[in-house]
């Protein structure tokens, strides 16, 4: 008997067309229904972190040692329920979006529901308590589980439902940031690694929906405020490569302090996540007093950055501060990401750059933003490995249109410097992490259909099918090139640009894909 799944995604094969109009459509319900979740969790973070800073205000204007003991003893409650929910659904936990990757490549599995109200209520109470993680993280996977939900009640097929995910993804980061085109690129660049029409239309569908949502409820303003900014010369072009490859090294620093932070929670004194998740409260009560600038996500420290005058030594201080304690507050395992963070350390990065140029009469006052966020968009690009996301989003969340050739130079420098460093990148080793630990829901037995975009140069251009080096259990069903459907035998050759859909077992999805992407060195004159 021909199983269902595999039926239904025969006949979307076969009706391509129809197949990526009806993935449109869907991907204007995902966008409507991504903003209107994501719109929610936005208001309750915005009024829990002007709460937080009233709390602290007010401790700080006198109040007696018993409030000040009674805050401490509600920080440990707000552990112990971030504990519970962490123990409960352990998928949301940290940024959600290796988690969105695994799913996306049919390695692992959510239960929607349970993340969708765990990332939300979590992700206010650690995020609204003072640690320094962000909301877009969180946004990701909200917007990636209503997808689910919505593919789960229209009975789509699991090819089908990656396909809203990632929509789902792209919805996410557009209403958290106000950023569509950012959303867009970001979901086809670092989760779906594939710009086809099946996964760009419906991407870009979501993230425009979700964005006129979330400005209908906050606004049109860019989440910073930095306006009316001067175009940076060209003659200061070496400048920003040098910004550039600083900013590039503190990408891949912070990289390895995020895949490494584990060795701390791994001393004795943290018997269980409790006491992860306490510590990390606990630090981010005694910061509320002395630093209160490294809590929660930043980006109110971003804009301060342009609005008032932080010495080079005062800089440095929250520099540290805020790198220590989003590793800190990321390790101990709450819902929370530290994309937000990421960006705020980078522009922590330009400012202090900013000071000493300025200071030693190197570029004029009124260019010190412009060196924040260019840092910003670099810093982004050595730690995500997404460059044209990194521009795009810097662009869009400071509204600086006329700068990008800039932040280009900049996210591409700070490429090349993660690349000739060995850096990481981050989702990617986040992903093989966690799917290394027993706390994901795996589905390495399943049989998934992917989509294998080949790009030039990789090992199976130009191959017949029967010469490629196929995983076991592994079947061809499908070649489009140009939106034609290829019959598939044993003596057709993979062209650059086709796509290929291809059955595979889920625990095989990486190194199908690794086929279409890898590229082999050509021997010199070879096509001669």
């Amino acid at each position: 008997m021909i199983n269902p799944q595999l039926l239904k995604t025969y006949k979307s094969l076969n009706d391509w067309h129809r197949f990526r109009i009806r993935l449109f459509g869907e991907g204007i319900l995902v966008g409507l229904f991504s903003g209107l979740v994501i719109s929610l969790f936005r208001f309750l973070l915005d009024l829990v972190e002007v709460r937080r800073a009233d709390i602290y205000q007010y401790l700080e204007a006198g109040a007696s040692p018993f409030l000040t003991g009674l805050w401490f003893l509600i920080l440990a409650l707000i552990a112990l329920a971030l504990f519970l929910m962490a123990r409960y659904e352990p998928m949301a936990s940290g940024s959600g979006i290796p988690q969105v990757k695994g799913v996306i490549l049919g390695l692992m599995k959510m239960h929607w529901f349970r993340i969708l109200w765990i990332k939300i209520v979590g992700g206010v109470a650690g995020i609204g308590a003072g640690l320094s993680l962000g909301r877009e993280g969180p946004s990701i996977q909200v917007g990636a589980v209503t997808a689910q939900a919505l593919s789960r009640s229209l009975g789509r097929t699991r090819m089908e439902e990656r396909y809203l995910i990632t929509s789902g993804a792209s919805a996410g980061l557009a209403a958290a940031f106000n950023a569509p085109l950012a959303g867009t690129i970001f979901a086809l660049e670092e989760l779906h690694r594939n710009f086809s029409g099946a996964v760009l239309l419906p991407a870009m569908a979501a993230a425009l929906t979700s964005t006129m949502v979330s400005r209908f409820f906050f606004g049109r303003n860019t989440i910073f405020g930095f306006y009316g900014l001067p175009t940076l010369p060209l003659k200061h072009m070496g400048f920003v490569v040098l910004i550039a490859i600083f900013a590039g090294i503190g990408g891949v620093i912070f990289n390895a302090g995020l895949l490494n932070i584990n060795r701390f929670y791994d001393l004795r004194i943290f018997k269980n996540q409790y006491f992860k998740i306490l510590f990390a409260l606990i630090c981010a009560g005694l910061l509320g007093f002395v630093l209160p600038q490294v809590l929660g996500g930043g980006a109110g420290l971003v804009n301060g950055l342009v609005q008032s005058d932080y010495t080079t030594t005062m800089l440095l201080i929250i520099l540290a501060g805020k790198f220590l304690f989003t590793l800190i507050s990321y390790g101990c395992g709450t819902p929370g990401g530290f994309f937000l963070p990421m960006l705020v350390l980078g522009a922590l990065i330009g400012a202090i750059f900013a000071n000493i140029m300025i200071s030693s009469q190197l570029i004029a006052p009124a260019f010190g933003a412009n060196v924040i966020i260019l840092s910003m968009a670099a810093f982004f690009s050595s730690s995500v490995r997404a460059p044209i996301t990194g521009t795009l989003l810097i662009l869009e969340m400071t509204g600086s249109f006329q700068h990008m050739m800039v932040l280009a130079v900049a996210s591409a420098t700070a490429y090349i410097v993660a690349e000739l460093l060995g850096g990481e990148p981050i989702y990617e080793a986040l992903l093989m992490k966690s799917l290394k630990s027993k706390a994901t829901h795996e589905t390495r037995d399943e049989r998934n259909i992917i989509e294998v975009p080949v790009c030039s140069g990789s090992s199976i251009e130009n191959k017949r099918v029967s010469e490629i080096p196929w995983p076991e259990h592994t079947l061809l069903l499908e070649i489009k090139r140009d939106d034609k459907n290829i019959i598939v035998g044993a003596e057709t050759r993979i062209r650059p640009g086709d796509f290929l859909y291809v059955l595979t077992e889920s625990i095989h999805a990486p190194a199908v894909l690794k086929l279409g992407e890898e590229i082999v060195p050509k021997r010199l004159y070879g096509d001669f």
